[in-house]
């Protein structure tokens, strides 16, 4: 315990630091635009008389023809996906003041996500690694650069920010298959996953703005928001052992083949499996997944190819991909809705086109895939 005038004296000092990384934040940010702009272009620093925030900071960009725009940093070491709404929110009365004035938001590393959700709020941002988006109608301008994809600055000892691994999986894929709202130890049952690993999911999922807390449980207020961002770290192909074959007869008396066949645990994922419920072209190729490849490849009557293969075998990393698999009429197992989606999200050619109009129906008919308690 500090005595009281150290301790004052200590969050003082630690105020200043702060301080001092938004000041180099803003720097760093500065540097950014100036060296991405057109020669004739010009970035002053100003008086920030109208800021939001006393720890906003003003600069006015200058166009070759005497059009200028008033810009407002806002800087954070960390900013994530829930800050946008306020950050937009005071952005906004900002531009009540300044019509014309550019909203800037600096950091020291923005996620892919967080980049996404400044975008679709008009907000502008840069960050230290060179990820930058800039755009005004007056002047008129448009800077884009691509910088890290991952935080450099991250410590070997912080959980890292994704959703892959088994238990992000097994939370996920619970909190899509059922609605909800959960209390942490049902959450926790449901998705046969430890209380930790539970926590530090929903941690991540609250920071991304992809859950919500209220009176002790827990919602998810846009399932398809999750299930793409899901995709993004899931991955079938990345994530799971595929292989390829050939049905040297064809699609369509492979999976004759597959109904009438006992073997290995399996579900058809991909775009056989989403024609289940939203057809939207003739299936070219066939997904599945399998406990054992080459027992399902020699029942099933697969040959193995390096090229032109019509069907992909995956051994699932995850249990849970074959769970809540479902029997058609027609005698195949298919898997549910929400892993067959995030499959094709990130899937060749038309898979993402055929993983949409899958969301698509499944958001007009949430009554007949989601389980109910």
């Amino acid at each position: 315990m500090f005595p009281p005038r150290t301790e004052h004296a200590y969050y003082l000092n630690m105020e200043k630091v702060s301080e001092r990384a938004e000041t180099d934040i803003v720097g760093d940010a500065i540097a950014q635009l100036r060296k991405r702009l057109p020669g004739e272009w010009l970035l002053t620093k100003t008086a920030a008389p109208l800021t939001v925030s006393r720890k906003d900071s003003a600069f006015t960009l200058r166009s070759p023809d005497g059009v200028e725009a008033p810009i407002s940093v806002n800087a954070k070491r960390l900013i994530e996906v829930r800050d946008v709404p306020r950050i937009r929110e005071q952005f906004d009365l900002l531009r009540a003041k300044q019509p014309t004035s550019i909203g800037l938001v600096a950091a020291r590393y923005l996620a892919k996500s967080t980049r996404e959700r400044l975008t679709e709020a008009g907000l502008s941002y840069v960050d230290a690694t060179g990820n930058l988006f800039l755009r005004a109608d007056s002047p008129a301008v448009f800077l884009s650069d691509r910088g890290a994809d991952s935080d450099p600055w991250r410590g070997p000892g912080r959980p890292r920010g994704t959703l892959s691994g088994g238990p992000a999986a097994m939370v996920v894929r619970t909190l899509l298959d059922a609605p909800g709202p959960w209390k942490i130890s049902e959450l926790v049952r449901a998705s046969a996953t430890s209380t930790g690993s539970v926590y530090r999911v929903i941690e991540f999922l609250e920071a991304e703005a992809l859950v919500r807390r209220q009176d002790g449980f827990i919602a998810v207020p846009d399932w398809p928001a999750l299930l793409r961002r899901w995709s993004e770290d899931y991955q079938f192909l990345r994530t799971n052992t595929v292989t390829r074959w050939i049905a040297p007869r064809g699609i369509e008396a492979f999976l004759d083949r597959v109904r009438q066949t006992e073997g290995p645990n399996f579900a058809v994922t991909g775009s056989v499996a989403a024609a289940t419920w939203a057809p939207y072209a003739p299936v070219r190729a066939a997904m599945l997944y399998t406990t054992d490849i080459d027992a399902s490849a020699a029942a099933w009557g697969l040959r193995p190819t390096d090229t032109g293969a019509n069907v992909m075998l995956a051994r699932p990393a995850y249990g849970v991909s074959l769970s809540q698999t479902i029997e058609r009429p027609d005698g195949l197992r298919v898997a549910a809705p929400t892993q067959v989606a995030a499959d094709l999200m990130t899937g060749p050619g038309r898979a993402p086109a055929e993983a949409e109009a899958l969301v698509e129906w499944m958001t007009a008919h949430e009554g007949i895939w989601r389980l109910r308690s």
